[in-house]
C-alpha cells in the first residue's frame, strides 16, 4: 500500500473525518407493583463534537455504534479517504466482530490492525473517553489488548479504568504552547470524570489531572494519533465543556494537528 499524502495545505479541499461511536440504546423495566412494562431510547451523544467540526469547514461522516459494526471501512482504500478517524465510546469489539463472522463465521478483516496501518502511514487517529474506550468500564473496551495500542499515545490500564470526579476535576495544561492549544485558555471547565492513562515514551502531555493523563498526542510511522481522555459531550464532558466558548476551536485544532494542516 502505498504511503497516504499528508501534505495537503490551507485552501486544499476541505477535511474529512469519520467518527465512530457516541450513540447507544437505553432499555428500562419499570416495575409497579404487580405490574412491569419496559421502555427504550436510542441516543446520540456526537452532536456538540459534529456540529462544531462542521462550523469550522470539516466534512464527518458519523457512523453510531450499531451501524459501525457492520459498516466501519474493511479496507485501507476506503480508511484512506478520510484524513482523521475519531474513535468515541466503541468498544473494540464492536469494531473487531463484524456481524458476518460472528453469525455467518465469515472472515473479514481484523479493522483493528488496518487502522494500527493507517495510522503509520499516515492518517490522524483519536480516540475520545468514555465508559467505551481505552480499557472502560469493567475492562470491556479492552483497547490495551488490540493492535491498536501500538499507535496511541498512552498506556492503558489493565481492568475498570474509569475515574469517576462527580465533584468536577480541574484540569492543568502543561505544554500551552503546542499547535492543539493555539487559542485555547489554560483555564479549561470541570470534568466529570475521564479514564486512567498513563504516560508511553516519546509522546507529548498537553493537559493533566493530577498525575493522570487529560491530553496526550504522538507521532507513529508517518501518521498522528491523539488521546483525550474525558467525553466530547454528556456525561463526563458537562454543559460548561459544551458550551464553551473554545470548545468549537479545541477540537477543530485537534483535526487539523492530526491531519498535518497545523
Amino acid at each position: 500500500m502505498e504511503k497516504r499524502d499528508s501534505t495537503a495545505k490551507e485552501g486544499d479541499i476541505s477535511l474529512k473525518v469519520l467518527l465512530a461511536g457516541e450513540s447507544w440504546v437505553t432499555h428500562s423495566i419499570h416495575i409497579k407493583g404487580f405490574d412491569t412494562f419496559t421502555t427504550s431510547e436510542y441516543t446520540e451523544g456526537g452532536e456538540y463534537l459534529i456540529r462544531g467540526l462542521e462550523r469550522n469547514g470539516i466534512d464527518v461522516d458519523f457512523l453510531p455504534n450499531h451501524q459501525a459494526s457492520k459498516n466501519f471501512p474493511l479496507s485501507l482504500e476506503e480508511l484512506n479517504r478520510y484524513n482523521v478517524v475519531i474513535l468515541s465510546d466503541i468498544g473494540s469489539n464492536t469494531l473487531y466482530i463484524h456481524p458476518d463472522t460472528f453469525n455467518h463465521s465469515q472472515k473479514k478483516a481484523d479493522r483493528l490492525e488496518l487502522l494500527t496501518k493507517y495510522v503509520n502511514l499516515g492518517g490522524g487517529l483519536a480516540m475520545i473517553g468514555g465508559y467505551m474506550s481505552f480499557s472502560g468500564i469493567e475492562g470491556k473496551a479492552r483497547y490495551q489488548r488490540t493492535p491498536l495500542s501500538q499507535v496511541l499515545p498512552v498506556v492503558l490500564s489493565d481492568g475498570d479504568d474509569r475515574v469517576e470526579v462527580p465533584q468536577g476535576a480541574e484540569i492543568e495544561v502543561v505544554t500551552p504552547k503546542h499547535p492543539i492549544l493555539s487559542g485555547i485558555p489554560v483555564k479549561w471547565p470541570k470534568f466529570l470524570g475521564y479514564n486512567q492513562l498513563k504516560s508511553r515514551p516519546n509522546s507529548i502531555i498537553l493537559a493533566r489531572r493530577r498525575d493522570h493523563i487529560f491530553l496526550a498526542v504522538g507521532e507513529y510511522g508517518s501518521g498522528r494519533s491523539l488521546a483525550f481522555a474525558s467525553d466530547c459531550g454528556p456525561h463526563w464532558g458537562p454543559n460548561e465543556f459544551v458550551e464553551w466558548d473554545y470548545y468549537e476551536r479545541f477540537w477543530s485544532n485537534c483535526v487539523e494537528w492530526l491531519a498535518r494542516r497545523r
